[in-house]
């Protein structure tokens, strides 16, 4: 009788657990988690703890699941099984997990589960979560998986095949706040597809063939990524109700139009970068009507009274990306509803004429990016632009300019006019362009403008740099480099001294500095590469200097200039391209030996040491022996001695023959007499 017994508590606990406490772990375990990927397990394993709250099962070679072996793992919340070879899931098999929040089945087999007539996956009662990308899923195949998930909120069907979203695709699963569809071949979303999703808060529809977005409808969504597809337009439905839409990004597609978006609306971020998309004079006829009427159906006939034509309020607007577009120019009033603009992006269109008077109702912004356009002049007063910090204008044709076109900036930070055509105005100019209300003098002034911290002058053919160029504005990040011929005045640089970080005037072909570098203690960056400069000043400990680069110039001795000094800050130097003296440099040894500075390019860094008469040795300088100067100032004492000798007997010499000279003379008067 006791037998049976046992034998029948052993049949009602199979199953149960398998779980052996005095057994290994087939598993890393940590705080109830068990890290099972990179197993090449074929089937789920046994004899993990059977209150584990999370399973990692990715990238194994896992291709059924079936409900017994989870079944001994009901306390499961989280449940990652991706990247591996699942073809066939059981019917039902999550049912009575109902602890299960999670399931990742990213890159497997899912398409083979319909492809062989399963009935579907069956109820999961309590996923949040479900991610289903990478698994060659086309349109009708989201059902099996979809059906009855009561709970789900956050779904991924990215990198898929889906062609066509339907209504029926969500109906399982009325409670999603975000869908991930971004990579797959879109080409069609049915009407009504999402309106029976009322919480649907995030859309990601990017990277796929939509063309057009008409009677946009979904009021309660927050962000929706439409980038990277080949929308042509996008219309909103025309409605008096209220949008929560704060997100849009329609970055790389095909539109010609600015979007019409919710008259009601909170949008506060709207990328439009990387279109086709003309605005004001420019654009068509077409165009330029639609403009006149935002909210006008496109086929409407054109005697039908006209409606909604007030201009779409973006008043929380403070994000607007029109990079990589075709504006040639601006509407005037075209900001006038977006006063909360913080940023905007203008770079790499068409634009020619900049008129800061069209941007005079964007008190609050602080970043305006207008590069790599035509622009040939910036006219209007800046003092609108109360708020701007950053100013990028780099890759233009600026000639031109009024001289307190940046000082008229109280809050700017940072201007980069890299690749430009400008001229720096002497600080007494400037001083005179403020005061008297005279024509443009055709150059740029930089004096008095507190808040400047970072200005670059790269590549503008700038042929001087004149006395107090920067005076009263405390830069930290000056770039002169590339102006091929700079000459830069004596005090050019004068009220840096003590702001100054970092500086840069590479490839400017200079032969003489001009500037009292130790004077710039707060130095940390110095590149003066690809000059001709022989001569730097004295260094003293107080400077900062990090990185010095001197490469490519045409420095022979710098023992003069004190160059350990900079040992207690400095960490790389760069010498390479010097025609360097091995032995007027001695300094140079030393620094490689205490490995304190980082030498770049030491491989290529060569000095030039005296073999013989007339005849220069080339060697690295991470070479150079003693032994080999004790040498060079043998050479060196034996011809001082030569030349001294040669010196000595040449004015004997000439002192003989002089001698025999007079004497002959005098003989010959003589002889006369």
């Amino acid at each position: 009788m006791r037998l049976y017994l046992i034998l029948f508590l052993a049949v009602v606990n199979e199953g149960t657990s398998t779980y052996r406490p005095w057994e290994e772990s087939p598993c890393l375990m940590v705080n109830m988690e068990a890290f099972c990927q990179n197993k090449y397990f074929h089937q789920i394993p046994l004899g993990l703890h059977p209150n584990i709250k999370a399973l990692d099962l990715s990238k194994n070679e896992l291709q059924n699941i079936t409900e017994k072996p989870l079944i001994f793992y009901r306390s499961i919340e989280n449940l990652d099984l991706s990247a591996n070879k699942i073809g066939f899931i059981q019917h039902d098999t999550f049912k009575h997990m109902t602890n299960l929040k999670v399931i990742n089945f990213s890159g497997n087999y899912l398409d083979r589960v319909v492809q062989n007539g399963a009935s579907g996956i069956g109820v999961l009662p309590h996923v949040s979560r479900l991610d289903l990308s990478r698994n060659s899923l086309y349109t009708d195949m989201t059902n099996y998986f979809l059906e009855q998930a009561p709970s789900l909120q956050s779904l991924s069907l990215s990198e898929n095949s889906i062609t066509m979203i339907s209504p029926k695709m969500f109906l399982g699963c009325p409670l999603l706040t975000d869908v991930d569809l971004h990579n797959n071949i879109i080409m069609d979303i049915e009407e009504g597809s999402f309106e029976n999703l009322k919480h649907l808060i995030n859309l990601n529809l990017a990277m796929n063939s939509i063309t057009c977005i008409s009677d946009f409808s979904l009021r309660q969504l927050r962000t929706l990524n439409l980038s990277k597809n080949s929308i042509e337009m996008f219309h909103t439905s025309d409605s008096e109700d209220e949008y929560k839409l704060e997100h849009v990004d329609l970055s790389e597609n095909k539109l010609f139009r600015f979007p019409v978006l919710p008259r009601v609306n909170n949008l506060i971020f709207l990328d439009l970068s990387k279109n086709f998309i003309h605005l004001g004079a420019d654009a068509s006829h077409d165009e330029m009507e639609w403009m006149g009427d935002p909210f006008r159906l496109l086929n409407q006939s054109e005697n039908k009274d006209l409606k909604n034509t007030i201009p779409v309020n973006l008043s929380k607007l403070s994000h607007l990306d029109l990079s990589y577009n075709e504006v040639k120019s601006i509407p005037e009033d075209f900001f006038v509803t977006m006063p909360s603009l913080r940023f905007l992006n203008l770079s790499k269109n068409c634009l020619k004429v900049f008129s800061v008077g069209q941007f005079g109702t964007l008190s609050s912004l602080v970043i305006l990016d207008l590069s790599d356009n035509s622009l040939q002049n910036i006219s209007g007063s800046t003092n609108s632009l109360h708020s701007l910090q950053e100013f990028y204008l780099q890759n233009n044709h600026l000639h031109i300019l009024e001289p307190s076109i940046f000082p008229g900036l109280p809050s700017i930070v940072r201007i980069d006019l890299q690749s430009n055509k400008i001229s720096l105005c002497s600080t007494t100019l400037g001083v005179a362009k403020q005061r008297n209300d005279e024509k443009e003098h055709g150059c740029v002034s930089f004096f008095n403008i507190p808040t400047l911290r970072h200005l670059n002058l790269r590549m503008n053919m700038i042929n001087d740099v004149p006395q107090y160029a920067f005076y009263e504005t405390p830069l930290t990040v000056l770039d002169l480099s590339l102006n091929q011929g700079l000459t830069i005045k004596p005090r050019a640089l004068a009220g840096l001294e003590s702001s100054l970080e970092l500086l840069s005037i590479e490839d400017n072909s200079l032969a003489l500095l001009n500037i009292d570098l130790p004077l710039f203690v707060h130095l940390t960056y110095l590149n003066l590469s690809g000059n001709q400069l022989t001569w730097l000043p004295m260094w003293t400990k107080d400077c900062h200097l990090e990185i010095l680069d001197l490469s490519h110039n045409s420095f022979i001795n710098l023992q003069d200039s004190n160059m350990p000094a900079l040992e207690g800050t400095l960490k790389t130097l760069s010498l390479n391209g010097n025609p360097l003296s091995c032995c007027g440099n001695s300094w140079i040894t030393h620094m490689i030996q205490r490995a304190i500075v980082a030498i770049a390019a030491l491989d290529v860094t060569t000095c030039h040491y005296s073999k013989g008469f007339g005849y220069q040795e080339e060697i690295l300088v991470g070479q150079i022996r003693p032994d080999i100067c004790d040498k060079e100032d043998l050479k060196k004492m034996n011809v001082v001695i030569i030349l001294t000798l040669v010196l000595i007997l040449s004015g004997i010499a000439i002192g003989l023959g002089s001698f025999c000279c007079f004497r002959r003379q005098k003989f010959n008067q003589q002889f006369k007499a």
